[in-house]
């Protein structure tokens, strides 16, 4: 199990173009659109100020590429490479509009270099060098801009900050307990809620950025590793699946920032670890693929919070794992790449 794992890690940070169309009754459709340049998991995406979705990196070949969906044409356009190839790294939109990728794992080591994308230049700059290595890490935006990485497999108790206005990272307080490949979401009062990991599994804790301390909070009813992380509307954050030890969960639970406790809410229909998740604007969150215990999974379900209910939603035309989930600015969901048990994706598909 350790080795599964492992590969999950790789493939979840961090083919054909003819999707069949799929339409589920009352709750939305699938509709296949343009196939990226590249088959790639593990890799990151985000939606820029323009609209348009900035995929970067991913496992094995496409560690330096990075490339460009435009909603408005459906299609792909390669964009420039990064300097340092890299896996196992974190990225995070700035308030600037720049997309910062900090650590990872490149060239056999750890990282402790930065690059900046750029939407103006349509490329990547190096920035500030982080003050250690570290593949795995978390990364949160704050409230003032500054961007705090936590954890990693190489320093696991320690944090940092980057601020954007000079480039420069800057040491912050210790966490309580190490971590490596835990999940972080900022809160409506602008702390920092981080959970789980591998070497953490049930605890959680929270950073105080005008203080640059982190304080225990609640621990979650179920130890898990490989989970994800939503904030709802309603500032209670969303943990779904993972794995507890050897086992795919399928158990989902939120946490209330006001009394620092954790509730199991309504279980998935399939155990999945590492699923990917994303808000709608209506509140709901949809959850797509992930591993079960033998193989990635096809299943789609959507969380309710009035409810703490899950429905099934029907299946991708693919079992995938290390796919991403951008809420356009449509509304839209776009899902791509991911890994299909044997091989990389390069498929597309909206929600």
């Amino acid at each position: 199990m350790l080795r599964i794992l492992a590969y999950l890690a790789c493939i979840t940070l961090a083919m054909a173009a003819s999707v069949p169309r799929q339409t589920f009754s009352n709750v939305g459709e699938w509709v296949p659109t343009g196939s990226m340049n590249f088959a790639r998991s593990g890799h990151t995406a985000f939606v820029l100020k323009n609209g348009h979705v900035l995929v970067a990196c991913g496992t094995g070949s496409v560690s330096v590429s990075s490339e460009v969906y435009d909603p408005s044409t459906g299609k792909w356009t390669n964009t420039g490479n990064l300097n340092i190839g890299r896996s196992l790294y974190t990225a995070s939109v700035l308030t600037n509009g720049k997309v910062l990728v900090a650590g990872g794992h490149g060239n056999m080591a750890a990282l402790n270099s930065a690059e900046l994308y750029d939407l103006s230049l349509g490329g990547w700059t190096i920035t500030g060098n982080l003050n250690q290595a570290r593949s795995l890490p978390t990364s949160t935006v704050l409230m003032n801009g500054n961007v705090l990485v936590s954890g990693g497999h190489e320093s696991p108790t320690t944090a940092e900050l980057y601020n954007p206005s000079t480039g420069i990272w800057t040491m912050t307080g210790n966490l309580k307990y190490p971590r490596v490949k835990s999940t972080s979401s900022i809160l409506k009062n602008g702390q920092v809620l981080v959970v789980g990991g591998y070497t953490s599994p049930n605890t959680s804790e929270l950073y105080n950025p005008s203080t640059g301390t982190w304080t225990a909070t609640g621990n979650l009813n179920n130890p898990r590793v490989d989970h994800t992380e939503s904030t709802l509307p309603d500032g209670r954050v969303l943990i779904v699946g993972g794995f507890d030890n050897s086992t795919a969960l399928n158990t989902a639970e939120l946490y209330n920032p006001s009394t620092g406790k954790w509730t199991l809410t309504g279980n998935l229909n399939h155990a999945r670890g590492s699923p990917s998740t994303a808000v709608l604007p209506n509140g709901k969150v949809l959850v797509t693929g992930g591993w079960s215990e033998k193989a990635p999974i096809s299943s789609v379900e959507l969380y309710d919070p009035s409810t703490g209910s899950w429905t099934l939603v029907g299946n991708l035309a693919n079992p995938e794992i290390g796919q991403s989930e951008s809420v356009l600015l449509n509304g839209k969901v776009l899902v791509a790449g991911g890994y299909s048990g044997s091989g990389n994706l390069n498929t597309a598909k909206l929600y």
